[in-house]
């Protein structure tokens, strides 16, 4: 087994994915905290479609991160899949396994989140366990990446400039102040435009336009 403290958070700041993963599982609990660090904006990535269509932010990150958690501990390097894209279909089966169970539970914290009925989810797509995740062909899980990028399509025409501009870097993981940062805008008009982006979505989910594109 690794010995733990042999290793300096500079140094496994430049081991590959799969370095990590190894060092992790012989012990090396700091390549696991890298490993959660490098990919927390996938997570944001990941959940950010689920929030913006009514779903809970802190509830969706966190279950994406028991994803991502997942993916660090049962990667297995052997299988044809990077880590990259074994995290990412972790990350969205956990989203979405949570979200089929909350629309079961009518008290769930996600259960107004997104509705499952609508063609942007290929139930097939994530339905195989998790084991049998690293098996699945790149190209098909791209596919499920648009799938999810296709629910705030319909949405986009009646967003502002600077609202649509608020919405490209919010899907891309970066938090309010960053984005803040970027746009040279107070945070607190980001947050305002994501909440008018939220509102444009529900009403876009309440009219059933999204679910006839």
């Amino acid at each position: 087994m690794y010995n733990s403290y042999e290793h300096t958070m500079t140094d496994l700041d430049t081991q590959s994915d799969e370095a990590l993963c190894a060092l992790a599982a012989g012990g090396v609990r700091q390549a696991e905290e890298v490993l959660v660090t490098r990919y927390n904006r996938m997570v944001r990535t990941c959940a950010r479609p689920f929030f913006l269509a009514g779903g809970d932010s802190e509830d969706l990150t966190q279950e994406g991160m028991v994803g991502l958690i997942h993916a660090v501990r049962e990667y297995d390097s052997a299988k044809e899949a990077s880590f990259r894209t074994f995290a990412e279909i972790c990350i969205r089966n956990r989203l979405y396994s949570v979200l089929r169970a909350a629309a079961r539970d009518k008290h769930a914290p996600l259960n107004q989140s997104v509705p499952l009925d609508t063609p942007f989810f290929d139930s097939n797509s994530y339905t195989s366990g998790t084991n049998n995740l690293a098996q699945r062909n790149p190209e098909e899980f791209l596919i499920d990446r648009e799938h999810t990028a296709a629910l705030l399509s319909g949405v986009r025409k009646q967003l502002s400039e600077f609202e649509a501009k608020i919405l490209g870097y919010y899907l891309d993981g970066l938090s309010c102040r960053e984005i803040a940062e970027t746009v040279g805008k107070p945070p607190k008009s980001v947050d305002n435009a994501v909440q008018r982006i939220r509102r444009k979505v529900a009403q876009q989910l309440l009219s059933g336009e999204l679910s006839k594109r």
